[in-house]
Formats: C-alpha cells, structure tokens, sequence
C-alpha cells in the first residue's frame, strides 16, 4: 500500500448544517449516494490544523503545517451488500498556493488560497479555539470554547456520522468519480460549551449557499484529531 499523504490533524472543529438534500446533488460523484443522518442530509464548515505533513514520507519544507477549511458533505457508495461511507468536498481553502496546486492537481479537488490564521488558548479545564480565514479583506471565523476532557464517540450519535467516514470521492467528469481511502483511528472528541460562527458563504461557495448566513449550525463539535493518512492508489468508477 503505497501512502500518498501523511500528517496531523488536530482540533478539528465541524459546524453542521441540515440542508436541502436538491442542494448538494451539483457536486455529487457519479455513482454515488447522499448519506443521511435521521433523514437529514448535512454539510459541515470544517476548520482544523495541517501539521507536519509529509508526500511520500518526505517531509514539505516551509509549507508542512497550515490551517484548512473546507465545507463538506457526507456521501456512501455501495459495494456489494456494504456501503463505503465518504465525504465530498465542495471547497478546501489553505494559504499556501504550492499546496492547493498539489492537491488540485493530483486529486481534482476544490482547492483554493486565502489568508488564514488561527489562536489556540488553553486553561487546566478549557480549550478555546479560533480558525480565521480573510475572503475580500473580510475575516471569517470559526470559533469553540470547549472541555479539554476527551471523551469517545458514541455510537449511533451524529458525532460518529460527522467524523467517521473514511473515503473522498471526487468528481473528475460527468461519468467519472475518483475514490481515495483515509486511514486515521476513531477520534477522541470534547464537549462544546460555546461556539461563534461567521462566515460568508455567498462569496465562500457560491449564491445557492448565501441564505446560510443567517442560520445558526444544527451543531458544532470538536475532535482532538491524530495522525492520518491519504492512498496514493484511486478507485476509478465509471458510470
């Protein structure tokens, strides 16, 4: 098994918003299911750290740790009496152009540059943590005050929904999707006592998602993250 990709993923914050399931059928793959929570279709504003990243167990100078934020939904695909659960990606914003390029390039992704920034701030008890990212001279945020207790994802929550799906799949065409596997053990997670959320995505992802400006997240978690890693090899689908 060859690995692509290998790095840290750390306080991985996820506001979740139930949305109309006609909303995401634009940017669904080929051959591929929205996946449902309670009947609910749902898209995540992701922020997380990018730490110590490697290609190929080959360490990126200057550009190996970074702040991500991507806007998400979950997806399934059926193989044989199974279902593959996954994420597609609607947008990825770094900082590094080098890196967006990277990714853009070999895993037709969503990929895009904005400046960002991120405070972390801990006590004995809480964890206090922000990811900003600047969209036409205007700092969006995401922003949790949580317990830095860590506890395990239970199961059948929208916890386990949210965070563990363990495939991308990427829209290369019309007929064509791309699957990748995404190696990381089931994350620790702590409870949110407040959040702040703002973020313009109008301008982030396009006029259908604007009449989210003014709607509150469904819910806001926070994983502690681990290691992951990316395959190299791509599943080709064909439809």
């Amino acid at each position: 098994m060859a690995i692509f990709l290998k790095a840290n993923w750390e306080n991985i914050v996820m506001a979740n918003y139930i949305v109309p399931q006609n909303l995401l059928l634009p940017y669904l793959p080929k051959g591929i299911e929205v996946d449902m929570f309670e009947n609910n279709a749902y898209i995540s504003l992701v922020g997380f750290m990018f730490k110590n990243t490697k290609l190929f167990n080959v360490p990126i100078p200057h550009f190996g740790t970074f702040e991500e934020i991507n806007l998400r939904f979950y997806v399934k695909r059926k193989n044989g009496n199974e279902y593959k659960r996954g994420v597609v990606f609607i947008n990825e914003t770094v900082p590094f152009k080098i890196v967006a390029y990277i990714a853009n390039k070999l895993y037709h992704e969503s990929y895009s540059t904005v400046d960002t920034q991120h405070c972390w701030e801990y006590t004995s008890e809480l964890k206090k943590i922000e990811y900003q990212w600047q969209v036409n001279k205007k700092w969006n945020r995401i922003y949790v005050e949580a317990k830095n207790k860590a506890n395990t994802i239970v199961t059948g929550s929208l916890e386990e929904f949210i965070y563990e799906h363990y495939y991308g799949y990427a829209k290369i065409n019309e007929h064509e999707t791309e699957e990748y596997k995404i190696y990381h053990p089931s994350w620790k997670i702590n409870s949110v006592l407040h959040s702040a959320i703002s973020c313009d995505f109008k301008t982030m992802y396009g006029n259908e998602f604007e009449y989210l400006n003014q709607q509150q997240p469904q819910s806001v978690f926070i994983a502690e993250g681990s290691g992951v890693a990316v395959n190299w090899k791509r599943t080709k689908i064909n439809t």
